[in-house]
């Protein structure tokens, strides 16, 4: 069945940092990309949707108020937001400028759809259902905006808020922060009779303040210089762009979301040490991440029959302790490096499937661990060379903790990583609920997602991969 979710907007503003800030003189306007970002230069932007149920009738003007008020606040930490992406003709690398005058897109909207349905677990979604309520982020060859925002109401219901991130500018750490500073600063505003007392007395506690000089990123094998190269050698030589490579959603897409609960995790766990014991390998402790990720990773190949010889996984991890030195952890903007678990796709349909992909992932792990930056210098050859072969990525990270992102109306009742249609990817967060350990968003086609759902629970019942 269809649906079509009706959303009007109500009002389309600009958001400018708040002008009375005594931090934001010292927080730069002007930041160059380095390696680590140039890598995303023409990714699709992520985007991110949080639902919030207020269960009575509520004062959706103080709403509005409350949330620019404390955006604009929010914006004096994070004046990079605020600006935009430029690639001037004398400047051999884009870079990152904030001036006097700029702000971030702000829509808020109201629609007629379904709340309960579009912040449940326990449907399926035809993919594209959420598009209408995340912010399009402007782009050009010569400019990009950094972020784009929406805030959506559901009359006595609720709202979601939507945003949409360039990728070149903050990998999921740093958007997420972002996220849960406007949160903060939101939750504690000044309010009385109505109003919102327009201050910005509202401090960010130390472990929501960014780390923004570049100099702690060096770069002595020049690997920004290589990828604004290949980049402008695409499609003819010296195309300086910045527009974003578009992808579509394959039709027919259907979201889904699927939950790990302790007993999961622990029955999994225990499996991998009957199967160590079975083939005398030693017993080693394995992740909640990385029984995870194979055990998703062995249903997705079963439910797709994908027939190539072999199958890919990537994850990005962390780069900021694993540097030598190590930056800060609340250093502003992409700081990641790719795993890349390879295996047979047979390998993955026999009985020992869970084994075979959790053994490949944890190899790929302890190949980062030896040096994150070995084979940097592919990063961005390996995604504009055609590959073949079915890739499955992993966004996000139950780390994040994006349920604990309050504006003062509760936790979240339901957060998305809307930008996994686009390429079949498979987001992972913290889970909603106490019993869970991980919850994984997919979207895959009508039948390949019902047979995905099928093996995922009766397989995780059965304790057999």
């Amino acid at each position: 069945m269809a649906y079509t979710n009706s959303v009007k907007v109500v009002e389309a503003c600009r958001v400018a940092p708040h002008p009375t800030s005594p931090d934001s003189t010292a927080l730069p306007t002007s930041l160059p990309l380095t390696f680590f970002d140039i890598r995303w230069l023409r990714f699709q932007p992520v985007q991110r949707l949080y639902f919030y149920q207020i269960s009575t009738s509520f004062d959706t003007k103080l709403l509005f108020s409350k949330l620019k008020t404390s955006l604009s606040i929010t914006l004096q930490h994070f004046l990079p937001l605020a600006g935009n992406l430029t690639w001037p003709q004398e400047s051999p690398k884009p870079t990152l400028n904030y001036v006097e005058g700029d702000a971030v897109s702000l829509t808020v909207a109201e629609t007629d759809a379904d709340f309960y349905r579009l912040s449940s677990d326990n449907d399926f979604l035809e993919a594209q259902e959420y598009h209408p309520l995340v912010p399009q982020l402007p782009v050009s060859h010569e400019k990009a905006a950094i972020m784009a925002l929406q805030v959506t109401i559901f009359p006595n219901k609720g709202f979601s808020i939507g945003t949409t991130m360039h990728h070149a500018v903050l990998d999921g750490k740093s958007s997420t922060t972002f996220v849960k500073s406007w949160a903060h600063i939101c939750k504690h505003i000044g309010e009385g009779k109505g109003q919102v007392h327009l201050s910005s007395s509202v401090s960010l506690p130390d472990e929501l303040r960014q780390f923004y000089d570049r100099r702690v990123v060096t770069d002595p094998a020049e690997l920004g210089t290589l990828f604004v190269n290949q980049y402008l050698n695409l499609g003819g030589p010296n195309n300086r762009s910045l527009k974003i490579w578009e992808t579509k959603v394959p039709p027919g897409s259907i979201r889904g979301t699927f939950k790990f609960t302790r007993k999961d995790i622990e029955s999994l766990r225990q499996l991998m040490r009957t199967k160590a014991g079975e083939k005398k390998q030693e017993d080693v402790h394995v992740s909640t991440f990385t029984l995870a990720c194979a055990y998703t990773w062995v249903c997705i190949v079963k439910a797709e029959e994908i027939k190539d010889e072999t199958t890919r996984m990537v994850f990005m991890a962390d780069c900021r302790p694993r540097l030598d030195p190590p930056l800060p952890t609340n250093y502003f903007g992409n700081c990641t490096a790719g795993c890349v678990p390879v295996v047979e796709t047979k390998g993955l349909f026999g009985e020992d499937g869970l084994v075979v992909a959790v053994y490949a992932i944890r190899e790929a792990i302890r190949k980062l661990e030896k040096g994150v930056l070995d084979g940097a210098e592919n990063w961005v050859s390996r995604v504009v060379t055609v590959t073949s072969g079915r890739m499955i990525s992993i966004a996000g990270s139950h780390r994040f903790r994006v349920y604990d992102t309050d504006f003062g109306w509760g936790r979240p009742k339901k957060v998305e990583i809307v930008s996994i249609d686009r390429n079949r990817a498979i987001s992972f967060s913290d889970p909603k609920s106490d019993a869970g350990v991980v919850d994984v968003g997919l979207v895959l086609e009508k039948h390949h997602m019902e047979v995905f759902a099928s093996l995922f629970y009766k397989d995780l019942k059965r304790n057999i991969c």
